[in-house]
């Protein structure tokens, strides 16, 4: 046990100088608290994870396990950003209460909103499973059937699901590309209600524009409250239900941060891919995200036609504008990124050296001719999964309708536009047409195609008059699949990137290199301090920004700028109020809510974005581009206080 937690926490040579790695919660040794005590932590690292004892890891929780909270309060009150938020609040708003535009402020608890789906985790323990989840993997001959992992998860799930009964319920992640195993036990609670979200004019000011770059003036923040059964533990929504009392609470800082002073991070980040080889890289660069980050600013641009045109067509897609935005700037910045920064022939000069480990292994080879011979069909699934897989929204209204089920599909078809739904169909179709193969197509598509020869316009009018569900239906992935099955012959280009990933790991450890495991929705700490950020020659970003930023960036006439009056008036009283703030912190995806402790472990901020020049991260870890963007909990108690006038709230967080 002592040997795979020494092993757990190794990280790469040049990390000694970056911050960077996304550490395991409870594998923290002593080498690793040594480093952070020497960066400024003022901690023992038992404050921060101990299974037997409260510690700072109480505090913290997964929503959803695709974001990150923090408990502020005694009676269950749970501090996140409004953009993890954000489906909830779009969800329980209405034209008559679009709480997206005007915020939402409960001043008493009975008008808190209860959250329908919403699940908050308490992580309880983790320990190592590697033993028993290789023997399965081995009697299962996961090699050769590949969704035989799935059943080796399940039957250890069982087993433990059955030793902790009552207690919670357990996750079984995988960590070094399968090497090592751990199973984590939650305690989960799904009675959740909204509390608090400000104004999307504040949550998000700047809005896509500013997204991924600094400075940043957002205040994005958003507070539910937990509740559970009247004798504390877990339940459905009751009415009978009370406030949870958690088992630990963070302490907040009202003292502010200065550049050079130390920060951690505690929180789900969901993926990296560190290990990753260079042709990965190098299919991620010139197939993946060309083709995602046009068609979904294509999409962007025919959902925000119809956005400008009719407040209600605003509301219905205001979420699914927002999921688009993320991803395509996320794609868009990763190209930019790798371009650079040269992460693929970085990532070649890294393999350089494995192969001088490796000797005579063809491996690396053998790996980089299977990327080239699938990258054709690669392409083709990439065009067929970006138009007719999620280029509409139409795929849960038809399948009610196959299945019969019509008040589904009343309520599916309330939720849209059947304009903007035939603008993206036909956009969907016309790019479906154009790249992806006559023979992949199906039936109904070809035939409709070839009796209008071609007219998309006139296939798209077809589709609406009653074949929706045959428009998206008639091609399948399987044929895709097949086909990369038959050119891959029997080694797959995926089995060939684990061996290198198992290559890479076990170079390291004989070359007692310090290496941590790629992220995978389990909680770690990242440690850093606050650095400001030099993006480009010769200039130079300051760490922090204030409201007289918001001010100078103000617009009435532009959507991602404009302030509510009764927000513009309060930000031009103090237009010194610290706003948001950068450090060096390593984070992805999952993060986002996160809290920021300072040395003490008290909260100063909240994660909620990187910086365009981070984007390369979960692939290749640029150390002088990297930040971390935070919400200051300052901003988030003055808004709470002086806009909101939240009074008996702060109390309760300010005791």
């Amino acid at each position: 046990m002592k040997k795979l937690l020494l092993l757990a926490t190794l990280f790469c040579a040049t990390a000694a100088f970056a911050d960077e790695g996304m550490w395991m919660i409870q594998t923290i040794d002593r080498a690793l608290e040594k480093r952070m005590k020497a960066a400024g932590l003022k901690l023992d690292a038992k404050m921060i994870y101990d299974e037997d004892a409260e510690s700072l890891s109480d505090a913290v929780v997964a929503l959803g396990f695709s974001c990150t909270g923090s408990m502020i309060s005694n009676d269950g009150l749970m501090i996140t950003n409004h953009h993890c938020a954000y489906k909830d609040i779009h969800t329980l708003s209405t034209r008559d209460h679009n709480y997206l535009e005007d915020g939402f402020w409960a001043m008493t608890r009975a008008d808190e909103l209860p959250v329908k789906g919403q699940s908050v985790y308490f992580l309880k323990k983790v320990f190592d499973v590697t033993p028993e989840v290789l023997a399965l993997r081995d009697s299962f001959d996961v090699e050769n059937r590949p969704m035989a992992m799935r059943r080796v998860y399940r039957a250890v799930e069982e087993k433990y699901g059955k030793a902790y009964e009552g207690q919670g319920e357990v996750i079984c992640s995988s960590y070094y590309n399968g090497n090592q195993y751990y199973m984590a036990l939650y305690q989960v609670y799904r009675d959740v209600r909204l509390v608090a979200a400000p104004p999307v004019c504040v949550a998000s000011f700047g809005g896509d524009t500013d997204n991924w770059e600094w400075p940043q003036h957002k205040g994005d923040f958003a507070i539910y409250r937990i509740y559970t059964a009247p004798d504390g533990s877990p339940a459905e929504y009751s009415p009978e239900n009370v406030p949870l009392h958690p088992k630990k609470i963070l302490t907040i800082s009202q003292s502010g941060l200065k550049d050079g002073d130390f920060t951690m991070v505690i929180g789900y980040p969901g993926r990296t891919n560190r290990f990753a080889s260079s042709y990965a890289v190098e299919e991620i660069l010139q197939i993946q995200n060309p083709i995602q980050a046009q068609f979904r600013l294509d999409q962007m641009q025919i959902i925000e036609k119809w956005m400008k045109e009719d407040p209600d067509i605003r509301l219905k897609y205001a979420d699914r504008y927002f999921s688009l935005s993320n991803v395509q700037e996320i794609r868009e910045g990763e190209i930019y990124c790798y371009n650079r920064f040269g992460v693929v022939e970085a990532k070649r000069a890294e393999e350089q050296k494995l192969q001088k480990w490796l000797g005579d292994s063809d491996l690396i080879y053998r790996l980089g001719e299977k990327y080239e011979d699938v990258a054709g069909i690669n392409q083709q699934i990439v065009y067929f999964q970006e138009t007719l897989v999620r280029g509409t929204n139409l795929h849960r209204y038809a399948g009610a309708l196959q299945r019969g089920d019509m008040k589904m599909a009343e309520r599916e078809l309330a939720a849209l536009d059947m304009r903007v739904e035939r603008d993206l169909m036909r956009y969907a179709l016309k790019q479906f047409y154009t790249y992806v193969r006559r023979d992949y197509w199906g039936n109904w598509l070809t035939e409709v195609y070839d009796r209008h020869a071609g007219d998309v316009d006139a296939i798209v009018q077809e589709v609406f008059e009653g074949h929706i569900s045959d428009a998206l239906s008639s091609c399948k992935i399987v044929p895709f699949n097949e086909r990369r099955e038959q050119i891959e012959a029997g080694v797959s280009k995926s089995s060939l990137e684990k061996q290198f990933k198992d290559a890479v790991y076990r170079m390291k450890l004989a070359r007692k290199e310090m290496m941590y495991p790629d992220a995978n929705s389990t909680m770690r700490i990242t440690y850093g301090k606050v650095r400001p950020l030099e993006p480009r020659d010769a200039v130079s970003l300051a760490s922090a920004t204030y409201v007289a930023g918001i001010l100078e960036k103000y617009d009435p006439d532009d959507y991602d700028f404009s302030l509510k009056p009764e927000v513009h008036d309060l930000l031009e009283k103090n237009g010194s109020q610290p706003v948001d703030f950068l450090t060096d912190n390593d984070i992805t995806g999952g993060n986002s809510g996160s809290p920021v402790l300072n040395a003490r472990g008290e909260l100063v901020g909240l994660a909620f974005d990187g910086n365009k020049e981070s984007l390369a991260g979960d692939t290749y870890f640029v150390d002088s581009m990297n930040r971390c963007i935070c919400v200051d909990i300052r901003y988030v108690l003055w808004l709470l206080r002086d806009y909101a006038h939240m009074d008996a709230l702060l109390a309760e967080i300010l005791p």
